[in-house]
């Protein structure tokens, strides 16, 4: 061996001396959590728990959110047209407004089929047929060309058709659309106050485990310190039982969660059938999953340093 590659390799020992002994310390941590397999299987399935919930929730509302996708597309613009327009007049202003480049496809509906269709649906028709005559007009369905960079173009479009002299008002709609994305807003910051709520208890539960691991093993710390152990030392294995439990429960979160959405699945796919969709519910994606592990093991490695750093500065040896 040369000189250079000898020096070399002394100058790589301490630095590979370092990572072995962070593995080494995982692997006991593991171990050390294969002992106790009720409290730790506990401590796992609370931090699952709090975190299956937020995560089903919020697959929940993903799925709602890809179905009502494209629904603003669907924007229909109503036109009733004054009660003196007839049928012929409709039909000609129906044929104009074709040539529209704003506009996409054009309906009529005569009031004789919408007064038909109301006296079915009503409940009124004896009364509408008391009458005399049809109170219903004309009403030309307009579907508008959706511009997603111009969202204000149907506005203009809808104040263009209202003022034509045919037409008594035109009506967007598109009101409940609205309302929809309002409550899907609403849905969605709830789901982040109650992650952010249950995250704060998975901090307080591994924070508290972790706690009592290291009250009971005092007099081992203790013993440690004398030798010349340092606090960065002593806290490493905890540190890694906090891992250990936030990536145990982020795992357990995940499969919860897909458990969940596969019990609703084949309710879901019939109500779909009944509607002749081919809308199939689904679960986190991949990266949506390890997100969750990831958070899972960030909040476990979290509270066990919040509780090892308060607890090994009252720990000295006497």
């Amino acid at each position: 061996m040369s000189r250079s590659e000898a020096n070399r390799q002394a100058r790589n020992a301490p630095f590979k001396a370092y990572w072995i002994h962070h593995l080494r310390t995982l692997i006991a941590s593991l171990g050390m959590l294969s002992r106790h397999p009720l409290s730790s299987f506990m401590t796992t399935a609370v931090i699952a728990i709090a975190l299956a919930l937020p995560t089903t929730m919020y697959a929940a509302l993903n799925n709602l959110s890809q179905v009502s996708i494209g629904w603003d597309n669907s924007a229909q613009i109503s036109l009733f047209l004054r009660p003196e327009i007839t049928e012929k007049q409709a039909r000609a202003l129906m044929a104009k407004l074709k040539l529209y480049d704003d506009i996409d496809s054009v309906k009529l509906i005569p009031k004789d089929l919408a007064l038909r269709e109301f006296q079915k649906t009503s409940g009124f028709g004896e009364a509408l047929e008391q009458l005399g005559k049809n109170p219903l007009p004309h009403v030309i369905e307009v579907k508008p060309v959706i511009d997603q960079s111009r969202p204000d173009k149907i506005n203009h479009l809808i104040k263009q058709l209202g003022q034509l002299k045919q037409v008594d008002l035109a009506q967007l709609d598109l009101q409940w659309v609205k309302r929809l994305y309002a409550m899907l807003e609403i849905a969605h910051k709830g789901i982040w106050m109650i992650s952010i709520l249950l995250g704060l208890a998975v901090l307080l539960v591994v924070g508290n485990t972790i706690r009592l691991d290291i009250q009971n093993r005092q007099e081992e710390i203790k013993v440690i310190k004398l030798i010349g152990a340092t606090n960065a030392f002593i806290r490493r294995p905890f540190l890694y039982t906090g891992f250990w439990y936030g990536l145990s429960g982020g795992l357990l979160a995940w499969i919860l969660s897909a458990f969940s959405v596969g019990l609703l699945a084949d309710s879901v796919d019939r109500l779909a059938l009944l509607y002749t969709s081919d809308f199939q519910l689904s679960g986190l994606s991949f990266a949506e999953a390890m997100t969750l592990i990831g958070f899972s093991c960030f909040l476990g490695l979290a509270g066990s340093w919040l509780a090892v750093s308060r607890q090994l500065n009252d720990i000295e040896p006497s």
